[in-house]
């Protein structure tokens, strides 16, 4: 199974739309881009395959596999990326402002609903993560979009 991750990256963090097949799942929110720093960026746009893990904190959720340069990547609920994530992908049932959302548990429930039962069964499934911006530009371009959903 394949899903893609069209982002959008904004100066206070990044939002996205969450797709499968082309139909869309959820929206996301993230961190904005910083060179992929630990717990302060986002991750780099590429494919990575998702996990399923359990940790007391957040109980179940999914692990992004082979980050470069990161561990620890999650897919978890929260609202606001500057506030609860480090570098982690929050999925939200809507967007609010750059990496706000809000409604993220049940947009995770939702994602845990579709995507747990593949994991369960063996199957592999892959995150394609890309961006919406020209593709020549080395950089997000945060000034040609509001980033509302």
């Amino acid at each position: 199974m394949k899903l893609e991750l069209i982002r959008k990256y904004y100066s206070k963090g990044t939002n996205g739309t969450l797709l499968l097949n082309g139909v869309p799942l959820c929206a996301t929110i993230e961190l904005p881009w910083r060179n992929n720093q630990p717990r302060i960026s986002c991750i780099p746009e590429g494919e990575y395959r998702l996990a399923k893990r359990y940790s007391p904190k957040f109980q179940w959720h999914f692990l992004l596999l082979d980050v470069p340069g990161r561990q620890y990547i999650l897919v978890h609920p929260a609202n606001d990326a500057l506030a609860e994530l480090e570098g982690c992908i929050a999925p939200v049932s809507f967007i609010h402002g750059e990496g706000r959302g809000s409604l993220s548990r049940q947009a995770f429930s939702r994602l845990k609903d579709l995507l747990f039962p593949a994991l369960e069964k063996g199957e592999h499934i892959f995150l394609n993560i890309k961006s919406n911006r020209n593709e020549t530009s080395d950089q997000p371009d945060a000034k040609t979009d509001p980033g509302i959903l």
